[in-house]
């Protein structure tokens, strides 16, 4: 039997938090749903897994309730269902990052739409940054991107501090997986003035999506935290697992 999974993220603001857990807690038993809902006072980000038809009503609830129609949302199917039960925590950010000035509901780069990604990053006035980790860069990434080297998306403040200055790096595009770590950086980025900051709508995911192969400039695979593990064009099942050791991705071997 196979699931739909819906992965969305919304940044807008949020009261009485402790309300919005029961209630969203509740709908999900009813409708057997399962995975992980985060929701402060920033925002809401989730992956939640079910039937289709049942996590559609989920979504839709979800809509009214916030009073967000526009709520982009990637879904994929897979065939075993990847967590063993639904969680709605209630957390200071909705991606961790600890830095005040990253406020995507005060300011945000601009988004670009993935059909016209290709043609941003291959100006050459353009600096092209990978906003991932350093496994997941090494994994796949677009033609060109500079890698932050970090470990942790908390460590990419440094990164903008000592690599990157708005006097000379006038244009700046980043990118993550599905684009809420941009939505941050580049909040940040607007704060310590930068002028110029573009990121990519939907991220990676929607890009692998919607461009297809011949046409992309994507090489290798984008690292996803479900059960696929990596995902290549049109959302295809990858080439990799996770080390039962050290949990690190790895390739499969034939």
């Amino acid at each position: 039997m196979s699931f739909t999974f819906a992965s969305f993220y919304r940044f807008l603001l949020l009261n009485n938090l402790t309300d919005l857990q029961g209630k969203f807690l509740n709908w999900c038993h009813e409708e057997k749903i399962k995975g992980t809902i985060l929701i402060a006072n920033e925002g809401i980000n989730a992956n939640i897994v079910g039937e289709k038809e049942a996590l559609n009503n989920i979504i839709n609830n979800i809509k009214k309730e916030l009073n967000c129609e526009e709520l982009e949302i990637k879904f994929s199917i897979v065939q075993s269902m990847p967590f063993e039960r639904i969680k709605v925590k209630i957390k200071p950010e909705i991606i961790t990052f600890g830095i005040e000035e990253a406020n995507p509901n005060q300011q945000v780069g601009t988004y670009i739409k993935p059909k016209d990604w290709n043609n941003l990053i291959s100006n050459p006035d353009v600096k092209l940054v990978d906003t991932r980790n350093e496994y997941e860069f090494n994994i796949g990434t677009f033609k060109g991107a500079e890698n932050p080297h970090i470990d942790s998306f908390k460590e990419f403040n440094d990164y903008i501090d000592n690599n990157l200055n708005p006097e000379k790096d006038q244009k700046v595009a980043l990118f993550c997986t599905g684009g809420i770590r941009c939505e941050k950086v580049t909040s940040l980025m607007l704060s310590k003035g930068f002028k110029e900051v573009y990121h990519l709508q939907g991220g990676i995911l929607k890009y692998l999506e919607e461009i297809p192969q011949e046409e992309s400039l994507w090489q290798g695979e984008c690292f996803v935290f479900d059960e696929r593990v990596a995902v290549k064009h049109g959302l295809e099942k990858g080439s990799y697992q996770l080390c039962p050791e050290t949990g690190n991705p790895v390739l499969t071997q034939e």
